[in-house]
């Protein structure tokens, strides 16, 4: 298998091995924290870490190709004398037919979207009997026990780790290379991405969590040619360092039905073979990753959640008793600059978002206008006279007849300019207008979105985008209209603090928002306190800002996402042009609603 032979359907690149540094925006930020030759690549070296064993358990995440890669390094295996014996711990996994059982009350039934979030573990996929039956094969030098849950086993062996990244996952998915856990028919990547969501990702992220400190061997395989490779400790020690200094999420893309020409002007490592960009996860932890480069610039990605489980309580600091190992707030790019309408939508309310999906705290969110066109609009709120009998009505009729709704009837369309902040508390009717540059800063959850309207449109696949009228109005509320919206759901900044160069605005969020807004205005050098929180920040003016933070530093370029956990205790961000950062943070003793 080649790098072009990788079965991933999308048209954005793999992530190179040796990443080339850019001027400005970087799509792959690397953090140099391992030695020369810390990370290995391919499977030879790879072989060679593990060629003194007599048994080794190759664990790792869903969406590995795990035949390719045993074939791969059992040939460098026997090319190094070895004989080795394969245990596929799927072997193990219950009938699919009791999988399907377990996971079914969890599934949403035939909801295309919505499933609840599982509230087993990876152990329930397996049988018991059948896992205490693998066993070393006493004819072969090396036996090895591999696949998702091979690690149930319980051997006294050399442990290795698999990870891939999400976006890959799905990529490897919409190819039709994706299996689910315990699932023997390859079904549509929708599909595929539900059961992973609810039920896959959960399992799989909570049993990596509890073999962190375990693993000699952390691999990347999203390039299964030349998977990227390295001890456990040295990762474990590069991620101690991350969560108490600065970092930055590595960013993934995608074009959808409303996407716009923002990013894919702006971003040169972009491929600028689509017809858009909709989306950048600037950093949804659950679906991002972090990237470790050795000094000679080789890079191994591992997941947010691992930099989680390595230390929560150092990135959350105050908060990480309410939080649990969930990141709470999130920060993603929505362009629709020469693009179209988002959906008309609502999230759905806190004890809505419990009993129905079994999530701990919905999707509150906000809209940052990082830039826009001069006649740029954003919907928010119902309008004054607005009847939301008709209003639905209307919503059904469109579905049925195809014609559209005149909109601007039921919501309130307001103008939008440059580092406005838009409060979108659930159950808020809302949508982004064509011509912006929408930095969302948000709560974490990122799919539980009610489309109630979507513009008579169809995404780019040519089929319509599921909408959900009826789950929308069960959360819509009804007296967030009007001149109330002006009032209490557009932030009015207020100076803050200030000093020689810099000065803090504060954007105030709603009272059902967990999280605040700072604006950073600053020439030259301003020191900041974490204050027990997280602070996650976007430099939305300037070309470049230096961050200290926890003796790591790093140059952060416009539009770029970064981090600083709450044991930094203090950052410090250093320009010599004048410089705009916003940053959002936990409110004190504040957590989910």
């Amino acid at each position: 298998m080649t790098l072009t032979q990788v079965p991933r359907s999308t048209s954005q690149h793999l992530l190179p091995a040796h990443p080339e540094p850019v001027a400005g925006y970087d799509i792959h930020p690397t953090h140099p924290l391992l030695p020369a030759g810390a990370i290995g690549l391919g499977h030879d070296s790879l072989a060679d870490r593990l060629a003194g064993a007599t048994r080794v358990v190759i664990d790792g995440f869903g969406g590995v190709l795990w035949e390719e890669f045993r074939e791969r390094l059992n040939a460098a295996l026997t090319a190094r004398g070895r004989v080795v014996a394969w245990r596929d711990v799927a072997a193990a996994l219950r009938p699919p037919d009791e999988v399907e059982a377990l996971v079914r009350p969890f599934q949403g039934g035939d909801d295309p979207v919505f499933g609840t979030r599982f509230t087993g573990s990876l152990a329930d996929f397996f049988d018991p009997a059948a896992l205490r039956s693998i066993q070393s094969d006493p004819a072969a030098d090396l036996t090895i026990v591999y696949g998702s849950g091979a690690a149930l086993v319980d051997w006294n062996a050399l442990l290795v780790y698999l990870d891939v990244p999400k976006n890959e996952i799905q990529f490897r998915a919409r190819a039709g290379a994706v299996r689910n856990l315990g699932s023997t028919s390859v079904e549509d990547h929708r599909a595929v991405y539900k059961r992973c969501y609810f039920v896959d990702w959960p399992v799989l992220t909570a049993h990596r969590a509890t073999l962190l400190d375990r693993v000699d061997v952390v691999v990347d395989e999203q390039r299964p040619d030349e998977p990227a490779h390295a001890e456990g400790q040295q990762v474990r020690e590069a991620l101690a360092r991350l969560s108490r200094g600065v970092f930055r999420p590595r960013p993934w893309f995608e074009p959808g039905a409303w996407g716009g020409q923002w990013m894919k002007r702006r971003f040169e490592q972009l491929p600028t073979e689509v017809p858009n960009y909709a989306w950048s996860f600037e950093f949804i932890s659950p679906e991002n990753g972090v990237l470790l480069a050795d000094q000679q610039g080789t890079v191994l990605e591992v997941s947010f959640d691992t930099l989680m489980a390595t230390d929560h309580r150092a990135i959350l600091g105050d908060c990480a008793d309410r939080f649990g190992h969930s990141f709470p707030i999130r920060f993603d790019f929505l362009d629709t600059v020469d693009g179209g309408n988002l959906s008309v939508q609502v999230h759905p309310r806190p004890e809505y978002f419990r009993r129905n999906f079994g999530e701990a705290f919905t999707q509150d969110e906000t809209y940052y206008i990082l830039d826009c066109e001069p006649e740029a609009t954003v919907f928010l709120g119902l309008t004054e006279d607005a009847d939301p009998a008709e209003f639905r009505r209307e919503l059904e009729r469109s579905v049925v007849d195809g014609e559209p709704v005149d909109i601007d009837r039921f919501v309130q369309r307001h103008p939008a300019a440059r580092h406005d902040l838009f409060l979108i508390p659930s159950g808020t009717v809302h949508s982004a207008g064509r011509g912006n540059l929408v930095l969302e800063i948000s709560a974490t959850p990122y799919i539980f979105t009610f489309k109630l309207y979507d513009w008579v449109r169809l995404d780019l696949d040519g089929r319509p985008r599921p909408l959900n009228i009826e789950r929308g109005f069960d959360n819509l509320q009804t007296d967030r209209r009007g001149a109330t919206v002006r009032r209490d759901f557009i932030s009015q900044p207020r100076e803050l603090a200030a000093g020689e160069g810099w000065r803090v605005i504060h954007l105030p969020t709603h009272e059902e928002h967990f999280y605040d807004v700072h604006r950073v205005e600053f020439t030259g050098t301003v020191e900041l306190p974490t204050e027990g929180s997280c602070q996650v920040m976007s430099l939305v003016g300037g070309d470049e800002v230096v961050v200290e933070a926890g003796g790591l530093r790093r140059t952060v370029h416009y539009a770029e996402t970064f981090v600083v956990p709450a044991a930094a205790g203090s950052l410090r961000l250093n320009s010599t042009t004048p410089a705009v950062v916003v940053k959002a943070f936990v409110k004190p003793g504040r957590g989910p609603a």
